[in-house]
């Protein structure tokens, strides 16, 4: 078990990395990283699906959900057009805090309480992300980071609406189809930017064959033996992996600021998924 969450967790900054790593030497542009990269996932995701049914007398039936669709495409795209400005380790510090800030709000307004852990919590993080954010020298661009948070809240509602998922191959097949015309459409918008050479194609696709769809429908698998305290605190990993990433393989420069943002970021989160809220109301039995 420990491998393969090792594995997803290096998956998921990968993703970081070959996304900047792409965008950052201009050898490709977002939308078509984008574009690529689910379209990829698309042909890897369709190949595991076909073996799997060939396996098996009660065939299995993708699931179209377009909202789903939607919030994946949403969090592909504008990942890519972050990643232009943004460093890698500081992107991914971004994407997860406000993927854990939105799940918590989330689950505030279905009947959870906040307790002291949780809002000091909260509050650590989101000091952590505005000093990250203050106007410096090594600043990231405030326009894109909100790009960036915008992915964060695409990949919370993402994985909100996937929870109950019962079989992860099956789903993710299902929301890397749908997601694919949402890409197309974007698109659309930036037809007049569109560049790649093969080195952008071969990160895209890499990004797109290996590290999204093969590790989205492991991490899924994994969901289901370790609990939520697990699952929040393994995450916490990847923006300390995508910084170490981009330091090797980009070049990028790890400042102070970025050090102790991340801290006071990942010290929050921790707060928050240690100390988990309860109901207001007792569940109904059904």
């Amino acid at each position: 078990m420990n491998y393969k969450i090792a594995l997803a967790m290096l998956a998921f900054a990968a993703n970081s990395v070959l996304c900047r790593l792409a965008l950052a030497q201009d050898q490709i542009d977002p939308m078509s990283f984008s574009v690529l990269r689910v379209l990829s996932g698309v042909i890897v995701l369709a190949i595991l699906f076909v073996m799997a049914n060939r396996q098996r007398v009660t065939k299995l039936k993708p699931h179209w959900q377009i909202k789903n669709g939607f919030f994946l495409a949403l969090y592909v795209v504008a990942l890519s057009l972050a990643y232009v400005k943004i460093d890698a380790g500081v992107g991914a510090l971004i994407l997860f805090g406000t993927v854990q800030f939105t799940m918590v709000i989330y689950g505030l307004l279905h009947g959870e309480r906040l307790n002291l852990q949780n809002a000091t919590g909260l509050l650590l993080a989101i000091l952590g992300i505005i000093i990250l954010l203050l106007p410096g020298a090594t600043a990231p661009d405030l326009m894109y980071s909100l790009i960036m948070v915008v992915s964060g809240i695409a990949w919370a509602a993402y994985s909100i609406l996937g929870k109950g998922s019962e079989n992860p191959l099956v789903t993710t097949y299902s929301n890397f189809v749908m997601a694919l015309p949402f890409v197309l459409i974007f698109s659309v918008f930036f037809i007049g930017n569109l560049h790649m050479n093969w080195q952008g194609i071969l990160l895209a696709v890499t990004s797109g064959g290996l590290a999204s769809s093969g590790a989205y429908v492991l991490w899924y698998s994994i969901l289901k033996q370790i609990d939520r305290i697990t699952a929040s605190a393994v995450q916490l990993s990847v923006p300390c992996l995508s910084i170490i990433g981009g330091s090797l393989f980009i070049g990028e420069m790890v400042g102070w600021r970025v050090i102790f943002s991340s801290i006071l970021v990942l010290c929050g989160i921790l707060l928050v998924i240690f100390f988990p809220s309860k109901p207001k109301y007792s569940p109904c039995l059904k």
